[in-house]
């Protein structure tokens, strides 16, 4: 039986018929960059995240960068944030010239813990905590950070909280949507993440009407009116393709993360009749909606192996991700070593994502748990 990690044709055959009828129309507009499609999905999503604002941009990494940018971060700044995450959380803050200040993360939810935040800033010099401006905590694999406490620590030193949520659309944290706890909430629309374009795109909630207006200027150069440039800006600009995608799955949405919360609960089920709940650490749902992005399990021994053999098996799965930030070689001139974030570094030795999508059977599930199983069973 094949079990791939992710198969985004069976969600494309739910939806083939209204994607090709919006592409058709855009088609015939001509209208290809930005324009009313960008601003009806700005609209929908603004509503979706329950967020004031919301700005359509290149891709989730841009919409860091931007964000950043936005609040007036660069040069001889500190924002703090996790290793352990994709690259494009730290690697924004070192592209707008600030320099990346890592935080450890929980050992059940991988997420920013906020005791281990706070301590970071107090064990600053007053010189050192005089430069950090803000602080990006990353609702992880589609569940949300511990928000109360950051927030509370970030309004204590006056840090600009900038949530990461790219996989993470939805989640909920005391029924509060990711994206409209911080003064920012940067999102993917990777064609992986839960929702997905047919290519990169991303966006940008906010609180404040200003900082609305000076995302939107900066993500067409600083432009306003044309080739009149009051800022430097970038290409930021989403095209309508892209938004048109997006605004066809959103009503969809909540549905599909319905669905990687039942298959995520039958995971559950199935491996504590299997007798590997002991064996195998399994997601914890901390927070008040966890929407699943990934389905990511601990194997304290022998996860790479078990890997390989999943797909001799024909199962995918993928390791997100195997080394923290702090150990890339990028990052070394930031001068951590190995040891200095341990609970990252053993998550990055031990996790192992599982195929969680919408359109999975349970038969698929079950096949998982048994070859996981058989693979325990061999030692």
């Amino acid at each position: 039986m094949q079990v791939p990690l992710l198969d985004l044709k069976a969600q494309y055959r739910q939806i083939k018929v209204e994607v090709r009828a919006r592409l058709d129309e855009i088609c015939e507009s001509q209208m290809f960059i930005l324009g009313p499609e960008v601003a009806r999905m700005e609209e929908a999503l603004a509503g979706y995240c329950r967020a004031p604002h919301a700005v359509g941009v290149s891709s989730g990494s841009d919409a860091l960068i931007i964000a950043l940018m936005a609040a007036g971060i660069g040069p001889g700044h500190r924002v703090l944030t996790t290793p352990y995450t994709f690259f494009a959380t730290a690697g924004a803050i070192a592209r707008v010239g600030a320099l990346p200040v890592f935080v450890d993360i929980e050992a059940d939810t991988y997420n920013l813990d906020p005791a281990e935040l706070a301590a970071t800033l107090e064990g600053m010099t007053p010189a050192e905590r005089a430069t950090v401006k803000a602080v990006i905590p990353v609702h992880l694999y589609g569940q949300c950070a511990e928000m109360d406490p950051i927030i509370a620590t970030c309004r204590q030193y006056n840090l600009t909280i900038i949530e990461d949520a790219a996989q993470a659309i939805g989640a909920e944290y005391k029924g509060r949507r990711a994206g409209s706890m911080g003064d920012f909430g940067c999102f993917s629309f990777f064609p992986s993440k839960n929702l997905g374009a047919f290519g990169d795109g991303g966006l940008v909630t906010c609180l404040s009407q200003e900082m609305d207006r000076q995302l939107r200027l900066l993500r067409m150069h600083g432009m306003e009116p044309k080739y009149y440039h009051h800022a430097i800006g970038g290409n930021f600009r989403l095209d309508a393709l892209q938004a048109a995608i997006v605004a066809v799955k959103l009503p969809y949405l909540d549905g599909w993360s319905t669905a990687r919360q039942k298959n995520a609960a039958l995971y559950r089920k199935l491996f504590q009749e299997a007798g590997l709940a002991q064996r195998i650490g399994l997601p914890v749902e901390k927070q008040s909606r966890h929407i699943y992005n990934q389905f990511v399990i601990r194997v304290p021994q022998k996860r790479d192996a078990l890997r390989e053999y999943l797909a001799t098996q024909q199962i995918g799965s993928e390791v997100y991700y195997p080394m923290s930030l702090h150990q890339q070689t990028c990052f070394a001139y930031l001068g951590y070593k190995t040891g200095d974030f341990p609970v990252s570094e053993q998550a990055a030795a031990q996790t192992l994502a599982l195929p969680v999508y919408p359109e999975l059977r349970p038969e698929q599930l079950a096949y998982v748990v048994e070859k996981i199983g058989e693979f325990v069973k061999k030692g």
